[in-house]
C-alpha cells in the first residue's frame, strides 16, 4: 500500500507516526502506528476497491532467480480477500469447495506455490537460517478470562508470503544502493567473539560443533540446526544459538543480514505498521520520480537518528507485547497452583534456573533459595 501518497513529511501524522515508530500487537488488540482511517481503510488492501499502491514487479526465471525487477507508483484493484487458512486448505489439502469457490484466482495462486517451493530451495542452498521458534496465542473465554494457550502453526501459505517479502524487501535494498539513497537498511550482524566463545562451550558439553572457526557464516548455523531437529533437546540447543546473535537493527549504513544470509536487506512491504518502510518508500518514490540522492529531504545522518530511535521503538514495542502476555500468563496459573508440570531449562543464571512449561508454553523462575 502507498502509505507515502497520504502521509507527508511535516504532517502531524507523520510525527506521530514516527514517534509511535511502529504498531504494537497486544492480544485481542492492537495500538495503530496510523490512525484507523488510513490502515483499515485508505490504505488498507480490500477487495473490489481501487487503492494507490507501490510496485515491486519482479522477473524470476525458472531457477527462482531475479532477473529484473523495477519499482513504480500504480493502482490496484484487490480481486479476493484470502486468508491465510484458506490458501492452505487450497493449495496443501486440495480443499473441493474452496477451489471451486476461487477458482478465477486458483491458477495465480498455484503458479505461485510453485514459485515457493523453488524459493525455499534457493533458501536452503543460500544458507539461511530458519529458527523453528514457537509463537503461541492466547485464546480467551467468558470475562475475559484466558481459556488456553496454544502455539500457532506457520502453514505454506505464511512461508509462500515471507518469501515474496524477502524478494521484495531484497529488491528495495538493491535499489536504495545502486541509487546511493540515505534510506534505513534492515541490518542484522553475526555473533560476537564473546557470545562466539560462549556458543561454542555449550555445544561442546552436548558434543556439537558450529563450523566456521572464527567467522562462522549462516550457512554453518543452518547445517547445525538442521543436524539436532530431532533431538529432544533440538528446543533448548535452538534457544542458545539464537541468543548468541546480535539484534537486528534499521541503519542507513548497510553491514548486510546474516540470519536471512543477503548482503543488503531493506523492509519495504509494511509501511501501515513500520515507520522504517514508510521511509524506504519516500526513497524509492524520489528516485522513480527522477530525483538525486543529493536533492533528498533527508540525509545521512538524520537517517541515523532515524535508525537508532526506529529500532527502539520497535524493541519497546516487543517488550510491551511480552509484558502484557506474561501478565496474562500469571493470571491464567494463579488458579494451578501445587500443580506439577512437565518443563525444559530455558536458562540458568546465578540466581536460578528459568523453566518453560510444555503444553501451555508459561516461563517461570525456580528461584535458587527454593532449590534442595
Amino acid at each position: 500500500a502507498d502509505v507515502s501518497a497520504y502521509v507527508k513529511p511535516g504532517m502531524a501524522l507523520d510525527e506521530d507516526a514516527a514517534e509511535r515508530g511502529t504498531s504494537v500487537y497486544f492480544p485481542e488488540r492492537v495500538i495503530p502506528m496510523l490512525p484507523e482511517v488510513l490502515s483499515n481503510g485508505l490504505c488498507s488492501i480490500n477487495p473490489k476497491v481501487d487503492r494507490l499502491c507501490m510496485v515491486c514487479e519482479l522477473n524470476l526465471n525458472a531457477k527462482g532467480e531475479v532477473k529484473t525487477y523495477r519499482f513504480f507508483e500504480g493502482v490496484m484493484r484487490s480481486h479476493a480477500r484470502l486468508t491465510y487458512d484458506k490458501v492452505a486448505a487450497m493449495l496443501v489439502d486440495y480443499n473441493e469447495p474452496l477451489r471451486y469457490q476461487y477458482e478465477a484466482q486458483l491458477p495465480y495462486l498455484e503458479n505461485l506455490y510453485d514459485l515457493y517451493k523453488l524459493l525455499a530451495k534457493s533458501r536452503r542452498q543460500r544458507g539461511a537460517i530458519d529458527f523453528e521458534t514457537t509463537e503461541t496465542r492466547i485464546v480467551f473465554g467468558e470475562g475475559r478470562k484466558i481459556d488456553r494457550i496454544v502455539p500457532m502453526e506457520r502453514n505454506d501459505a505464511h512461508k509462500l508470503i515471507e518469501e515474496c517479502m524477502l524478494l521484495a524487501n531484497v529488491a528495495a535494498a538493491d535499489f536504495l544502493k545502486e541509487h546511493k539513497m540515505p534510506a534505513l537498511f534492515r541490518v542484522h550482524e553475526g555473533p560476537n567473539d564473546e557470545k562466539l566463545i560462549a556458543l561454542r562451550e555449550f555445544l561442546s558439553e552436548l558434543g556439537l560443533d558450529l563450523g566456521g572457526g572464527d567467522d562462522p557464516e549462516p550457512g554453518h548455523y543452518a547445517k547445525l540446526l538442521n543436524s539436532i531437529r530431532e533431538r529432544h533437546d533440538a528446543h533448548l540447543i535452538q534457544t542458545v544459538m539464537l541468543r548468541s546473535l546480535r539484534q537486528a537493527v534499521y541503519t542507513p549504513d548497510n553491514a548486510g543480514h546474516f540470519g536471512l544470509a543477503f548482503e543488503a536487506y531493506a523492509h519495504f512491504t509494511s509501511p501501515i505498521r513500520r515507520y522504517p518502510d514508510l521511509l524506504v518508500h519516500r526513497a524509492i518514490r524520489h528516485v522513480i520520480r527522477g530525483g538525486s540522492a543529493e536533492e533528498f529531504m533527508y540525509n545521512h545522518d538524520q537517517m541515523v537518528h532515524h535508525g537508532e530511535h526506529c529500532s527502539m521503538t520497535e524493541r519497546r514495542a516487543d517488550e510491551a507485547t511480552r509484558d502484557a502476555v506474561d501478565w496474562l500468563k500469571c493470571e491464567f496459573m494463579l488458579d494451578k497452583i501445587g500443580e506439577e508440570y512437565e518443563g525444559v531449562i530455558s536458562s540458568v543464571t546465578g540466581f536460578g534456573l528459568f523453566i518453560e512449561l510444555n503444553e501451555i508454553y508459561v516461563e517461570g523462575l525456580v528461584h535458587v533459595t527454593s532449590l534442595g
